[in-house]
């Protein structure tokens, strides 16, 4: 069966409604009245906003507005000058991506407002509104008498109808994202990252997001009692009150809700990237998804070193071991990690200015190895890590990525590891000077064509819309916290409630596949999954670059447990989410790009469970092989976590598989269409 084609294809209705006064309303509906928006004027002339599904307030009356520096608040006084009813609906295609066609369907509200008095000062807000969500953003036209201005307050509200449960990880002004996620009521947040994911009394699923950061400070929650959130934007460092500089015209982010009948509806969504512009960078076939290995896991192990000495793990010899085994095994890429000089001495605490990013150490040596893994069919993936000193890589920046495009390095994995609240330029980590430092490596590298693999960066907004060589970032706890970190490791519900939290914004770097579960080096730590739920995580958490993270040695042991690492892809026609409760357990089918075999992930938290796995996705007019592999009889992740079996059988689309889950368990099958039909 041949991948289908949809032509693209778009349309704006416009209809014009002029004035309103305080207390009118302006209603706005998603393509099948499903949701819907209400903007009207405080009689303050304050800016505000309700939302309902099926006809049931979803968002109570919620304010709008900005506090400035050294200026008047644009938050009241406003009248309406005009507004404009439009609709928009097309299909779009990803260059890579867990969905090959996207279907972009909304109406739109767009409110254009002035001071009634005073400066005479005007905003914007746009409304657009879909069946799976709802999004507005600010827009700041140009006009004499608001030019440079500086933000220090969005007044944005988000006044839920109810005290929801929601699953967060806690935010500090400048701190990590790498937490693992709390289940409490929305009262009990005191500030949290988003994606904020809810589930309501009657059983809806919300995601509280932004979309389309760009030269702006990231947004995270403040929770108030009975549902009541505010936006609260990341300072530019601890010496101001200032979250944003700006200078119009200008716009915001969206600030974005996506509801769902079910979690996994909530995956099945792509609210955010609709958000986003289309792609900037015009040819992008240079950005190619894959696999690779690397000189990683020995490190976290200890059984390397980043920096110089004797077992110092980025030598030449060790990296052309890694490269023979990416090539045997039909992988793309090998990361080499400590590479760089710079390692030597404390660099996650002050110490990153010491990094080179075109030095390497005496004992790798760059020429020699980009040729042998050239004739071999692979490339490096190049590592950029800057202790967070954000100036010394901007002064290398642009012979840094020369310098990987001159060694036929394709991508490259940054990082900026940092034990404080604030870089080493004193500015927050998620404040505006990095969303626009985080932008400069995005255009450098796609001048060099080289793809982005981001860590201890901005969350994800979406931005690989328009920028697709921002491939993949971690922003989350990743699999490396099952070697070393104090709460012995990420626990099995971990991976159950990412793809309904951080995935929900974009693809992870978690580096999966590890196979020596038990990690005897490191008694008090352990990875907390059975073997085959280090395979379904290459189908759950999607990215385009997957890593097998493992010892190569720790795959031969299990050779035919290996093969599906092998034969999963990285990019994908279709996607869909079958099942899943969050925190629980999850299943998810996703289609090869331009091809016809199916991969499927489910895993489950510390419970074991049985799952019952409905085929209705296939082909109906082809049979296929599938593979299963699933936990053994007696697996359990604490117990027997090696333990797994593989079984083959034919199925249609009219089949079920029936699964069970050990604990801590997962099952992942291929299903290869038997093409002779």
């Amino acid at each position: 069966m041949k991948p289908r084609k949809h032509s693209l294809f778009g349309a704006f209705l416009l209809f014009l409604s002029f004035g309103a006064a305080a207390g009118d309303t302006l209603t706005v509906a998603s393509p099948s009245g499903k949701l819907s928006v209400e903007f009207f004027l405080t009689r303050d002339g304050q800016p505000a906003y309700r939302a309902s599904s099926r006809g049931r307030e979803l968002i109570h009356e919620s304010h709008l507005g900005f506090t400035l520096d050294k200026a008047a608040a644009l938050n009241k006084g406003f009248f309406v000058r005009d507004s404009a009813l439009s609709s928009f609906d097309n299909i779009w295609e990803q260059p890579w991506g867990e969905q090959h066609f996207i279907r972009n369907h909304y109406r739109q509200l767009k409110v254009q407002l002035q001071e009634d008095g005073g400066d005479r000062r005007q905003l914007n807000l746009v409304f657009r509104v879909f069946d799976d969500g709802l999004a507005f953003r600010y827009e700041f036209p140009q006009q004499p008498k608001l030019q440079q201005f500086a933000v220090t307050d969005e007044l944005t509200e988000f006044n839920l109808a109810g005290d929801y449960s929601a699953w967060w990880t806690p935010a500090q002004a400048g701190n990590q994202y790498e937490y693992l996620y709390r289940n409490t009521s929305l009262s009990k947040i005191p500030l949290a990252h988003t994606p904020l994911t809810m589930k309501t009394g009657d059983g809806l699923y919300l995601s509280l997001h932004e979309a389309a950061l760009h030269d702006y400070s990231t947004m995270n929650i403040a929770a108030g009692q009975n549902g009541h959130l505010k936006a609260e934007l990341v300072p530019w460092s601890k010496e101001t009150d200032v979250r944003a500089k700006l200078h119009t015209p200008a716009v915001t982010p969206w600030r974005s809700l996506q509801v769902a009948d079910s979690a996994a509806g909530l995956i099945n969504s792509y609210l955010t990237l609709n958000l986003n512009e289309p792609n900037k960078l015009g040819d992008v076939s240079w950005v190619k998804p894959g696999k690779y290995v690397g000189i990683w896991w020995e490190l976290h192990l200890e059984k390397g070193t980043w920096h110089s000495g004797p077992k110092h793990g980025a030598t030449t010899a060790n990296t052309k071991k890694y490269i023979d085994f990416a090539a045997a095994n039909g992988f793309d890429g090998v990361l080499v990690e400590g590479w760089n000089q710079g390692w030597d001495g404390e660099w996650w605490n002050g110490g990153g200015d010491k990094f080179n990013f075109t030095k390497p150490y005496p004992d790798y040596d760059i020429d020699e190895l980009s040729r042998y893994a050239a004739d071999k069919g692979v490339y490096i993936i190049g590592h950029h890590e800057t202790g967070a000193a954000v100036n010394n890589y901007e002064r290398q920046l642009e012979g840094a990525y020369d310098f990987l495009e001159q060694h036929g390095m394709k991508a490259v994995k940054t990082g900026y590891v940092e034990t404080g609240e604030q870089l080493l330029n004193g500015n927050y980590h998620h404040g505006q000077s990095f969303v626009r430092h985080q932008q400069k490596v995005i255009d450098t590298a796609a001048r060099h064509h080289v793809m982005v693999v981001a860590h201890e960066t901005v969350k994800d907004t979406g931005e690989r819309r328009t920028y697709p060589n921002m491939i993949s970032r971690e922003v989350a706890r990743g699999q490396e916290y099952n070697a070393w970190s104090e709460d012995g490791g990420n626990p099995p519900n971990h991976t159950a409630t990412l793809p309904f939290t951080r995935l929900l914004s974009g693809p992870m770097d978690f580096t999966p596949g590890i196979f020596d579960l038990t990690l005897p080096s490191r008694p008090n730590n352990r990875v907390n999954t059975t073997l085959a739920k280090q395979l379904a995580l290459y189908v759950v958490i999607y990215s385009p670059v997957q890593m097998a993270a493992d010892l190569p040695e720790n795959y031969a042991k299990y050779p035919d447990a290996f093969q599906f690492i092998k034969d999963v892809p990285t990019d994908w026609e279709s996607t869909r989410a079958l099942d899943g409760e969050i925190g629980e357990y999850i299943s998810i089918a996703r289609r090869e790009r331009g091809g016809d075999d199916w991969f499927v992930g489910a895993l489950t938290n510390e419970k074991a469970r049985d799952l019952d796995i409905n085929l209705d996705f296939l082909d109906k007019d082809l049979s296929y092989t599938a593979t299963l592999y699933r936990d053994g009889d007696k697996a359990d992740y604490r117990s027997n976590p090696e333990s797994y079996a593989i079984e083959t059988r034919t199925v249609k689309a009219d089949d079920h598989i029936a699964a069970h889950l050990a604990a801590g368990g997962g099952l992942a099958i291929s299903l290869v269409a038997n093409k002779s039909e």
